[in-house]
């Protein structure tokens, strides 16, 4: 008596099915989680109220820097928000309720803030301890440090030429 193979491949194919559909079912979907998609570094001091993309770009340690990066305030009041990074003066400003302002950005028709450190406390391609403040809410961070060797940073980089 002849036995067919295909009632044990139907069994088994439903088995890979079932057991894919739950791995699937207990690995959380990454896009819904926030994160940082570029180089700089999120905080988020509320659910509405936040840094994105928060850098500085300097020639090197001991160098000036600019600040990089956008402060968001998706809440209803204005937001007064203070970014103190390791061996650098606090950076204060306010950004208005519903508004994002962005650092060191030549960006048409938004709000922009030239933000300077007077000189940088770590090599490009370090970080900076740094704590952004707002709403209440204090949040220490990995501030990163990149130099002009990518071409998106390079007209960035502070001169300290003079020129």
């Amino acid at each position: 008596m002849s036995r067919s193979a295909r009632p044990a491949r139907l069994v088994a194919a439903a088995s890979v099915m079932a057991g894919a559909l739950l791995l699937a079912a207990c690995s959380p979907t990454i896009t819904t989680k926030p994160y940082a998609p570029s180089d700089g570094a999120r905080v988020n001091l509320t659910d509405q109220v936040r840094g994105i993309n928060l850098m500085v770009v300097s020639e090197g340690e001991g160098e000036p820097g600019a600040v990089l990066g956008a402060l968001a305030n998706g809440s209803a009041e204005d937001v007064d928000f203070v970014l103190a990074a390791e061996g650098a003066e606090p950076i204060s400003l306010t950004v208005p309720a519903g508004q994002t302002v962005y650092l060191s950005a030549d960006q048409q028709g938004e709000q922009a803030v030239d933000a300077q450190i007077g000189a940088v406390a770590a090599q490009p391609g370090g970080d900076l301890d740094a704590t952004l403040s707002g709403a209440g809410v204090d949040e220490d961070f990995f501030l990163p440090v990149m130099d002009g060797t990518l071409p998106e940073y390079e007209a960035w980089v502070p001169s300290t030429t003079g020129v």
